[in-house]
């Protein structure tokens, strides 16, 4: 994924085969980093956001945004990804667009103090559960 040129449906964040991880810190991102190239990702594969970048596409993708975009549950995710972003949280973006890859990336978001993970897969977007304890999920 190029942050530069997200992937989008009617304007929308919508990275399909990937999944969204926000965190607290800049520590727990890079636990998180540090976990899944110990899994064997690739650097290639993790897309990291500091909270400022994803401030700025979403106002960028809520100023573009197609009217289908609402029929939807991305532009609400986007808006609260806005949020966590104004919280000063930190993303990882990991493509994992095998069933095995995303439940390690599950683990790990789990694992790592993740306040918020989502995966998007074609036709629905997954909630990860059970994230850590004093961590609420979006």
């Amino acid at each position: 994924m190029d942050k530069t040129h997200p992937p989008e449906t009617f304007g929308v964040f919508k990275p399909v085969g990937h999944t969204v991880m926000a965190f607290r810190s800049a520590i727990d991102q890079q636990a998180a980093v540090n976990a899944l190239l110990d899994q064997k990702f690739s650097d290639s594969a993790l897309v990291r956001y500091s909270p400022e970048e994803m401030k700025a596409q979403v106002d960028a993708e809520l100023e573009n945004a197609s009217a289908f975009a609402a029929f939807g549950y991305e532009l609400d995710l986007i808006k609260k990804h806005r949020a966590l972003a104004e919280d000063g949280c930190s993303f990882l973006i990991v493509h994992a667009p095998e069933d095995a890859q995303a439940e390690s990336v599950a683990s790990v978001a789990r694992a790592t103090k993740a306040v918020a993970a989502q995966h998007y897969g074609r036709f629905m977007i997954e909630e990860i559960s059970g994230l850590a304890s004093g961590n609420t999920p979006v």
